[in-house]
């Protein structure tokens, strides 16, 4: 596992990365805890059985306030997916890895909970 620090809006997380699979390209999945703020930095489960394809998942409640990417969109580890609202925080869900939006599954004004998928990846 390897540990990063990432700011967001201002506020700084402490990230780790773990691999937990391998696909064509290694899989990470970054989980945060934040250092001043009570909220989560962006996270992505892992691969999907079989299927080679990576969900992106909400790690924090909350609204989603803009798509920034659309399907067949190809997109590099760190770029933006989804932006969610929560705790009065814009937070950015990034691609966990290089690859090409295959799915997004939320739209604007949807309420997502810890865990739901927001879009998937191959």
């Amino acid at each position: 596992m390897k540990s990063y620090t990432i700011t967001v809006n201002g506020t700084a997380y402490e990230v780790t990365v773990e691999e937990t699979g391998s696909v064509s390209a290694p899989t990470a999945a970054p989980k945060a805890a934040p250092k001043a703020a009570p909220a989560a930095a962006p996270k992505a489960a892992t691969p999907a059985a079989g299927a080679g394809a990576v969900k992106v998942t909400a790690s924090v409640p909350g609204k989603v306030v803009k798509v920034a990417a659309s399907v067949g969109q190809a997109v590099k580890a760190g770029d933006s997916v989804i932006i969610l609202e929560s705790m009065k925080m814009e937070i950015p869900v990034v691609a966990p890895q290089d690859g090409t939006i295959a799915s997004i599954d939320v739209a604007e004004g949807a309420s997502v909970e810890n865990g739901d998928t927001l879009a998937t990846m191959n």
